[in-house]
């Protein structure tokens, strides 16, 4: 197994978040100073029902490395099939997401609603840590509870942990919070200091002074960034720069407008014309926003279907 401290000494880790973090933005996050990355959540069911379409979520490039497919279900039995697939693509890890509080993965008993199951939860992590290559880490992601009358984070955790867990990645919030309210950072403190692995905190980290008071009021191994990143690839770079030197400074815009650049020539180049078009709108959305006439170029590029012109327009607010 890799040196454990490789991907958790004080590293800045890129969330994976369903159809935004894509190989392209991966790749421009990594380019900004993400330490590790991790893929868009994968079904194991789909890897052994629909190979090709889910494959097309965990596949990386040699650049993005270190790197983790988060892979999700409810049966141990299909979950431990699929790590098969997985392992031939040669992670540098492997997430398991016991957190996701969508409807839809939530429907079929996986995803969060896992933490209304512990037992079930412990089974999965045995038998994937059983049937896992020994050289593959497993990190298990997980959220405080199901509801605020159902908090079991710290309890939960240490059981994954004796169930073969090797991280813990700690989202803060309970499921029935979605992404509202404010993310518990009280409670990663509290399993800091009962937890034996090492733990990534997340939730709430949108500037590099959040970051560095997470990691200064929990005593988390890591950092874990969804959110704060989309709209700002940059910020991953600003921590490092505010970790390593107490200070950073925020990047021009001509340079900030040259990796949105890069990041639609990306898009473009990995996905049909189409598929680019509609994902890249959504970025540009976070791209725009907070800058003066960001909102008349939103309108624009929501109605217009010529990326080059969209990216143009964005230019513009960038360029003054």
């Amino acid at each position: 197994m890799m040196d454990l401290s490789e991907i958790t000494a004080k590293k800045i880790w890129l969330a994976p978040l369903a159809g935004i973090t894509d190989k392209s933005f991966r790749t421009i996050c990594k380019n900004c100073g993400a330490d590790v990355v991790v893929s868009e959540m994968v079904s194991a069911d789909g890897l052994l029902l629909r190979p090709e379409a889910s494959l097309k979520y965990a596949r990386f490039t040699e650049e993005q490395r270190p790197f983790g497919i988060q892979l999700f279900g409810s049966d141990s039995e299909i979950i431990v099939k699929a790590l098969e697939v997985v392992e031939n693509l040669k992670p540098d890890f492997l997430d398991f997401n016991m957190g996701c509080p969508v409807k839809k993965v939530i429907k079929k008993g996986a995803g969060s609603a896992l933490m209304k199951d512990p037992a079930k939860a412990v089974l999965i992590i045995r038998k994937i840590r059983e049937h896992l290559s020994d050289a593959i880490p497993l990190s298990v992601k997980i959220r405080s509870g199901w509801d605020i009358f159902s908090v079991n984070a710290i309890e939960f955790a240490l059981k994954l942990e004796e169930a073969g867990a090797d991280i813990i990645i700690f989202h803060a919030r309970t499921r029935s919070q979605m992404y509202s309210g404010k993310s518990n950072w009280k409670l990663i403190a509290e399993l800091k200091s009962r937890l034996s692995i090492p733990l990534i905190g997340n939730g709430d980290v949108r500037s590099p002074e959040d970051a560095i008071e997470l990691f200064e009021t929990t005593g988390c191994d890591s950092i874990m960034i969804g959110r704060g990143a989309i709209g700002r690839p940059w910020i991953f770079q600003e921590i490092k720069d505010y970790l390593s030197y107490g200070s950073y400074r925020e990047l021009e815009q001509r340079k900030k407008f040259e990796i949105i650049a890069e990041h639609c020539r990306l898009a473009s180049s990995e996905k049909t014309e189409e598929q680019a078009l509609k994902e890249m709108r959504t970025h540009f959305a976070y791209y725009t926003k907070g800058l003066k006439g960001g909102s008349r170029i939103r309108d624009y590029i929501f109605r217009n279907p010529d990326l080059e012109e969209n990216l143009n327009k964005v230019k513009q607010l960038y360029y003054g």
